[in-house]
């Protein structure tokens, strides 16, 4: 490990003035030519007679250098752009990363009628001791959240309670969507649309394809017919994972209810710019637990976080993340 892997001092963020606004912060960082890195993937079997995609970023010295897990966004895998960035910094400094992939996210279809969503905890538990249990020696286990990852994360950790040290040693989300109703509504709304369209252009074949696959489960007229986030939770996410309606699973699969069981120190970094994540939607310190550092800074975009002269780098979030899991600040 890198010697002064422990002391690089991260500054605030603080967004380049030749990128302005969130909507530029958020999709420009998305087209950034990425690091090509060597990862090893592992197919997991399910319990429940399923598979998932681990990728992994191994390090030399296997026995005590820390693993960082990244759950990632909505539609992301271990090739989105803050994956690669993360795992470019963590492969600089000589820690270790894995991908745990979402059902459907690495490139292969599922056997089962499930996908994922952003109060999945129990398959967050699973996934991680899973993980855990592949880890030898003395080797700390950190884990990082990005957006629908964060939201996910952040329901195990304060449903774990006490019991998510057990497993991780500190943990970070990133942009995520702590109330879902509110981003829900955000992003149907104006110029977000374009984020609407972007998820849904792969989301709603695998929906077709899991329809084929399971007569009876979903209704294929609707599944075309979705055009916002919430007719795409309506017919697919909620009865596919137990929910009433779109508007049961964005109330019960919410984080920011959970912020204050959480017992484990935790990043939970916002910019206030973000598209469709509402500012006023953002938790106050006094609706989280002593454990958590909230970080709201007043750009950033969703999951961008750009620094530099033009056309930027991605290098300040996967710092700011190792920062925060080696020192807790």
């Amino acid at each position: 490990m890198r010697d002064d892997a422990q002391t690089d001092t991260v500054p605030q963020y603080r967004a380049p003035s030749w990128l302005p606004g969130g909507h530029a912060q958020t999709i420009w960082p998305y087209l950034l030519r990425r690091s090509p890195i060597r990862l090893r993937r592992e197919r997991v079997e399910t319990a429940d007679g399923d598979f998932w995609d681990f990728d992994w970023l191994d390090a030399p010295a296997l026995q005590s250098v820390p693993l960082v897990v990244l759950f990632h966004g909505l539609e992301g895998s271990a090739q989105s752009h803050y994956a690669c960035a993360l795992f470019a910094h963590l492969e600089t400094i000589g820690w270790r990363g894995v991908v745990p992939h979402f059902r459907g996210c690495s490139g292969e279809l599922n056997r089962r009628p499930r996908a994922y969503h952003s109060g999945d905890h129990e398959e967050v538990a699973s996934m991680l001791a899973a993980i855990r249990e592949r880890v030898t020696g003395d080797a700390r286990l950190y884990a990082v959240g990005i957006s629908l990852g964060g939201s996910t994360l952040l329901n195990w950790l304060g449903r774990a309670g006490d019991d998510a040290a057990k497993i991780v040693s500190a943990a970070a989300a990133i942009s995520a969507p702590l109330d879902l109703t509110a981003a829900g509504i955000a992003i149907g709304q104006g110029a977000n649309r374009i984020y609407t369209h972007a998820f849904l252009r792969t989301l709603k074949p695998k929906a077709l394809a899991m329809a084929s696959a399971f007569p009876h489960l979903l209704d294929p007229a609707r599944i075309r017919r979705a055009r916002s986030m919430w007719s795409f939770d309506e017919f697919v996410t909620a009865p596919l994972h137990g929910f009433a309606g779109a508007n049961d699973y964005w109330s019960r699969a919410s984080s920011k209810p959970w912020l204050s069981e959480i017992a484990v120190p935790t990043l939970v970094l916002n910019a206030r710019n973000d598209p469709f994540i509402p500012a006023r939607s953002l938790p106050g310190r006094d609706h989280v637990s002593r454990d958590i550092l909230l970080e709201q800074p007043a750009h950033g975009g969703h999951a961008g976080f750009l620094v530099g002269p033009a056309p930027g780098n991605l290098a300040w979030l996967p710092r700011r993340v190792v920062q925060f899991f080696t020192h807790g600040v």
